[in-house]
């Protein structure tokens, strides 16, 4: 291995500065807590075993997802470029070999890819806002509720106006740039998503069945913990922190050199974590209050929900403030897999901002429609693992970022010198330095590489 003849603090990134530490805390947390947390990790909690999944998840954010946040921002840091160029001179540094420039450009595609079809689902609950407004839900049985969700996905026209909605939002906050527009942005939109989840949890105390909720979630049943539990946990733990798709590598490189990864890491777990945890405690009451299933899956937000908001008192009110935190959920989400393309185009091409985000924000924009329409006229249209979405969905989520998170726990923990990596953690963290060199060495990648190898059915 070569030793690193430069450090980030001889760097200046070229998109500016995070204001400050808690500026970076919240960018991140934004990035983290999208629909992953308000819509798959109640879902998936459910198809799980509930609390027994919940204790799995929290090990593996500790043991996995942790450590691998912590290398990707280090990287950012470091190397103070988008994704691609980062990986780039690191590379050289450490190894003498720039190929390592993929390990970013295969984090940037991802990234990519998901928002297109990240920016669709994101539509829908726009549009689910103002249904829920209208009080659309209000005495509407289940059959009305699924027939009624039905016939809008399979409406290109309207999910696509919804689609372009989101990205439009999107191409604007990303280029205004990191203080002005992502900053500015995530400084409203995360206090905002908590205090609505805190607004909705006083709803679930009063109105629904919160003592079953309570028990469902932390209540573990350790009869339940199988393999296939365990390797959903480490699935959730790791998508849910965005690692592995550039993004909190190019935040990292707006991260100023005084702030300790260490913490900053720490603060940005445990909020993302609370977040999780606190739209489950908002969900399950709900969900038992009116004797529906909480292992309901992917439809539980867009159809069991509904019907729960339908039947409650203040349910309209109720559901609007629901489908406005995941909408700013998605959007804090969405901004941050858009950056890593954009910072990438603005260094390659010398192009501003803004022309960067409209050009990547409109590949994105038409790439999308593939996903709209794998819920109409292309539905039939199957290949695969199904509908061009659900390939879509399958190649980023469970092949490349298990992929680049494996990568970028080979480059952080055995090519680059451990001088290199204790400077940028925190030259004083002694043992915990230690600790997290263990784990990114030895635990995460082979947690990583059961995630990849289970999405292939290898331990079907």
């Amino acid at each position: 291995m070569a030793q690193s003849n430069a450090s980030s603090g001889q760097r200046i990134s070229l998109h500016g500065n995070w204001s400050s530490r808690f500026a970076f805390i919240l960018a991140v947390t934004g990035s983290a807590v999208g629909l992953g947390n308000i819509w798959k990790f109640p879902y998936v909690a459910g198809q799980n075993g509930g609390g027994a999944f919940v204790l799995v998840y929290l090990c593996c954010v500790v043991a996995i997802g942790l450590p691998i946040m912590m290398a990707e921002i280090m990287l950012g840091r470091r190397g103070r470029r988008n994704p691609v160029e980062t990986m780039r001179i690191l590379g050289e540094e450490e190894s003498g070999q720039p190929i390592w420039a993929l390990v970013g450009l295969g984090g940037v595609v991802a990234g990519f890819l998901i928002l297109s079809f990240y920016s669709t689902i994101a539509g829908w609950t726009l549009a689910y806002t103002i249904k829920a407004g209208a009080g659309s839900f209000v005495g509407a049985d289940a059959a009305t509720l699924s027939a009624e969700f039905g016939a809008f996905i399979a409406n290109p026209l309207v999910t696509g106006f919804w689609h372009t909605l989101f990205m439009a939002m999107t191409v604007l906050l990303v280029g205004l740039g990191v203080e002005e527009g992502i900053e500015r942005a995530v400084r409203f939109m995360v206090p905002a998503l908590v205090i609505l989840l805190l607004l909705l949890l006083g709803y679930a105390i009063t109105s629904g069945d919160f003592a079953a909720g309570v028990e469902f979630l932390f209540k573990p049943d350790f009869s339940k913990i199988n393999g296939a539990v365990v390797i959903a946990a480490m699935g959730q733990a790791f998508f849910t922190l965005s690692v592995g798709m550039g993004a909190v590598m190019a935040y990292g490189a707006y991260l100023p050199q005084d702030a300790s990864i260490t913490s900053t890491s720490f603060a940005v777990a445990a909020a993302d974590t609370l977040i999780a945890l606190l739209s489950g405690l908002v969900i399950f009451p709900i969900v038992f209050a009116n004797g529906l299933d909480p292992a309901e899956g992917p439809g539980l937000i867009f159809q069991t929900l509904p019907l729960a908001f339908g039947k409650m008192p203040g349910g309209s009110f109720f559901g609007v403030l629901f489908f406005i935190c995941l909408g700013f959920a998605a959007l804090t989400s969405a901004i941050s897999l858009m950056e890593p393309a954009v910072a990438w185009i603005v260094e390659r091409f010398d192009v501003t901002r803004q022309a960067a985000a409209i050009r990547v924000g409109l590949i994105i924009w038409a790439l999308g429609f593939l996903t709209v329409l794998s819920f109409s006229h292309l539905s039939e249209f199957q290949f695969g693992r199904g509908t061009i979405f659900d390939n879509l969905d399958f190649l980023a989520i469970n092949v490349m970022l298990p992929l680049g998170g494996l990568m970028i726990t080979i480059f952080a923990g055995w090519v680059m010198c451990r001088n290199s990596s204790a400077d940028e953690i925190d030259p004083d963290a002694g043992r915990l330095y230690s600790i997290w060199r263990l784990l990114v060495r030895y635990i995460a990648p082979v947690a990583v590489t059961f995630v990849l190898l289970s999405a292939f059915g290898v331990f079907d």
